[in-house]
């Protein structure tokens, strides 16, 4: 079923407290049977349009279409919407199997009890809590109290499946398991879904798009491999990534670029689309494309660190901190001036004043 969230924004208001604009004329369109995660920090907006698409707080301004109906302004449970909350809200009196199973007392995809507790167990099973159905959520960890608030979202036969953080109190190695296993059931069912996470890598591994959000508004959505290759903004640019982008202030002159801080220092680019000399621009470049070892520039060594299967190499340079990523072991020493260079495909430029992409490599943004 298809979302389309037209000019939608959210606005709190306390007696004694200023006026929170938490989400800002977000347009967003969500196709059929796709998963878009919305990533971003805490406060920036996501889980207030996550509740306002579920009815659990008031449209300020805009509109909710789902499966062509307006539904802004009907209650929850008439929207055609599943949600796992972030804070589980589980039954307490109920079994963990009465949880999961509770919204399809009245499905007639599920006639009976029979038919339910074999839906119940199939999702379960696919969640690896099976063993828990006859317990009560206060005998469960938090992590298993979330794979039932999950089960519970899943196992309906929703318009639209909305997650709130579904998988942030579980642990490393089974995350990643159910990221595929949760991504594999809402495609075979051709479930359109909406994903919250702060999670780089749970965004990356189960949306099709991503939309970033910062202080209620919507940077940029798209593939991961566009968020990172191709940023709108230097917001975007410096928050997808790990390491972020290394991002330097500079000045366009006519043979290249200066970093701000020292004006000695000259980055030739000739072939990069640059504006005109004098303007100010950030120039920016990703860990994984600084090659240290060779090049026309010189940096030293303020850090060097070995995390299993890839070296993070910090230089200073003009005054700035970059950060190097290499998959191989680098024999570096702290202090130590070493030469250092990038491709100019890699190469990012944003406009100085508003963080606008100017250009990515030798192509205009």
């Amino acid at each position: 079923m298809t979302l389309a969230l037209s000019g939608l924004c959210k606005t709190y208001s306390g007696r004694h407290g200023p006026v929170v604009r938490a989400v800002i004329d977000l347009d967003l369109d969500v196709a059929a049977g796709e998963i878009v995660a919305l990533l971003g920090s805490s406060g920036c907006g996501k889980t207030s349009t996550l509740r306002m698409i579920a009815g659990f707080e008031r449209v300020s301004e805009g509109t909710i279409t789902l499966a062509g109906r307006r539904i802004e302004t009907l209650a929850p449970h008439l929207r055609g919407v599943s949600m796992a909350f972030e804070g589980y809200a589980l039954y307490p009196p109920l079994s963990i199997a009465e949880n999961i199973g509770f919204g399809l007392r009245q499905s007639r995809r599920f006639p009976s009890r029979e038919a339910v507790m074999a839906r119940v167990a199939e999702i379960a099973e696919m969640l690896e809590i099976g063993d828990l159905l006859a317990r009560r959520p206060s005998q469960l960890s938090g992590g298993q109290q979330q794979r039932v608030s999950l089960a519970r979202a899943l196992v309906r036969d929703a318009d639209l499946h909305l997650l709130d953080e579904p998988m942030g109190q579980l642990e490393p190695q089974l995350r990643a398991v159910l990221r595929g296993r949760v991504k594999a059931a809402l495609k075979s069912a051709g479930a359109t879904a909406v994903l919250v996470t702060h999670d780089q890598t749970e965004a990356n591994a189960m949306a099709d798009r991503i939309a970033v959000m910062e202080a209620g508004v919507l940077q940029q959505c798209g593939p991961g491999s566009v968020l990172r290759e191709a940023p709108a903004n230097l917001f975007v640019a410096t928050f997808i990534g790990e390491p972020p982008m290394n991002a330097l202030p500079a000045l366009v002159v006519p043979s290249g670029l200066r970093p701000l801080c020292a004006e000695e220092v000259t980055i030739a680019l000739p072939a990069v689309p640059l504006p005109a000399p004098g303007s100010r621009v950030v120039f920016g470049v990703r860990p994984h494309h600084l090659d240290l070892g060779a090049g026309a520039l010189r940096g030293t060594v303020i850090s060097q660190q070995w995390l299993g299967d890839q070296a993070h190499v910090v230089i200073e340079f003009a005054g700035h901190i970059l950060v190097a990523v290499s998959h191989a072991r680098v024999s570096v020493r702290i202090g130590e001036t070493i030469p250092f260079g990038f491709a100019e495909t890699h190469v990012h430029i944003f406009d100085g004043e508003n963080g606008r992409a100017l250009a990515h490599g030798v192509m205009p943004a």
